[in-house]
């Protein structure tokens, strides 16, 4: 699988190549800044793209308006922004255009090689992957201003939290001790409350968090 990185802390993007590169990727740029990493994609045209949000000039938000012109110019692309701070509108943003090959992960999940190296393979592979703190401050902020809120029941919010995740049915009984079946049931009536057909099932999941956590 090919890889460009978009990191300014040079450290931190060769340690992030090297991580990459033993986990069996093939890292075929690694560039300091949002324009570089825009003309590494369109010269290399990657399979993934991994960057930081906050990048040169102003450490912003660079990376991030980045990553949404490669998911626009490039939608082969699959897209994973890192940073260190939990933003729910850069998360929100990512997701809704497109909500699939696409995550949002802090920079200390890296440390957790063999997570870090799954997720990336998830979201290639046309899943989606959120920081498990990222789902978790979203939900609670979302939570303080949303009457819908009421129609979820607390294991029912668990479950949509762990979707967001990118967790499957299995993962999630497992992690809840219940059956796959009570997920199945819990996710349907998670649909339901959010007001979403089973027309658009291919990514109903990914749809439920993003209709959860944008209203």
């Amino acid at each position: 699988m090919r890889v460009v990185i978009g990191e300014d802390e040079a450290l931190l993007r060769q340690g992030l190549a090297l991580v990459l590169e033993q986990g069996g990727f093939e890292v075929v740029a690694a560039v300091p800044d949002a324009a570089q990493l825009l003309d590494a994609v369109a010269l290399h045209r990657p399979d993934l793209v991994v960057t930081d949000i906050r990048m040169p000039p102003t450490r912003t938000d660079e990376g991030l308006v980045a990553a949404l012109r490669i998911r626009r110019d490039h939608p082969d692309a699959a897209i994973v922004v890192l940073s260190q701070y939990v933003q729910r509108r850069y998360a929100v943003e990512l997701l809704t255009d497109r909500p699939a090959r696409v995550g949002y992960l802090l920079k200390q999940r890296i440390a957790d090689v063999g997570s870090f190296c799954a997720d990336l393979r998830r979201v290639a592979a046309g899943g989606t992957a959120l920081d498990p703190e990222v789902v978790d401050v979203m939900v609670r902020r979302a939570q303080l201003a949303r009457d819908a809120l009421a129609r979820l029941t607390p294991r029912q919010q668990e479950v949509l939290a762990l979707m967001a995740e990118g967790r499957s049915n299995a993962w999630i009984a497992s992690r809840l001790v219940v059956t796959e079946k009570a997920v199945v049931q819990h996710s349907s009536r998670i649909y339901e409350a959010l007001g979403l057909p089973v027309a658009v099932d291919d990514h109903r999941r990914v749809l439920a968090v993003i209709r959860y956590l944008a209203q």
